[in-house]
């Protein structure tokens, strides 16, 4: 398992979102580097970290283990985390699985609760929405989707490419990462375990997020007993990229509280 350490002050651990997706892609989150030491953890096959012979190690309930042993390693005994996408479902187990070590949690533009549960009408409807409006077609001619972001302009171009230099994730690695409760009952399961995490969680939507949608965020919010949802305007599946100063206040002001 490969990680970096960047910044000062107290320690952000931090998961990026693909499944895979290289935690270089979490850049600095908006210079929040400026008020935090940001641990960023390449997961299982993702990034530097080594790709397991054990495929099944990949799903993020297995994952959820990786971060115990990092809270350990840094010895630290409550852990801050901050994961984007779908290492937030990798945060939430971690957060269901330990509890008495999780101190703040911050999931931004999650992509489900137990498993993945994007509402996928919601996200036609924004799709839908956003189309032809200015930068989509410059966007696409670049081969990004214009709806990943709030809006197509340079910082987001900058990201877009810098993503493309990164490894890539493996093509197994998406349905491995993805499991889902073997029944209702299993689901309901997890999500009573969810729900019994008494630490603050603050939850970030992007209103425009054409790849998570806001529906997600909410139910995910709702969950827990102190979740709070922020829905950042003008926002997509990067918040922190469309509006880094926005993001940073949020996120610094919610783990200082």
């Amino acid at each position: 398992m490969f990680y970096s350490v960047t910044g000062r002050g107290p320690v952000l651990v931090c998961l990026a979102g693909g499944p895979g997706a290289d935690a270089r892609d979490l850049g600095d989150l908006g210079g929040l580097d400026g008020f935090r030491t940001l641990v960023m953890l390449d997961a299982r096959a993702a990034g530097q970290s080594e790709v397991p012979m054990d495929r099944a190690s990949c799903a993020f309930t297995e994952q959820a283990r990786d971060l115990e042993e990092l809270r350990r390693k840094l010895e630290i005994e409550r852990l801050d985390v901050l994961a984007h996408s779908a290492g937030t479902l990798t945060a939430q187990a971690f957060a269901a699985d330990h509890p008495e070590k999780l101190g703040r949690l911050v999931l931004i533009t999650p992509v489900g609760l137990v498993s993945r549960e994007v509402d996928e009408a919601e996200v036609t409807v924004i799709r839908t929405r956003r189309a032809g409006e200015p930068g989509s077609a410059e966007a696409l001619a670049a081969g990004a989707q214009p709806w990943s972001y709030g809006a197509w302009s340079e910082a987001t171009r900058r990201h877009y490419e810098a993503e493309a230099t990164y490894p890539q994730p493996s093509s197994w690695l998406r349905e491995a990462f993805y499991v889902r409760p073997v029944s209702e009952a299993a689901a309901a399961t997890a999500v009573a375990r969810r729900a019994a995490v008494l630490s603050p969680v603050l939850v970030v939507a992007g209103s425009e997020d054409g790849v998570a949608g806001t529906g997600t965020a909410r139910r995910v919010a709702s969950c827990y007993p102190a979740g709070r949802l922020e829905a950042l305007s003008g926002c997509g599946h990067w918040p922190w990229i469309d509006k880094p100063t926005a993001f940073r206040d949020l996120v610094t002001g919610f783990l200082d509280d």
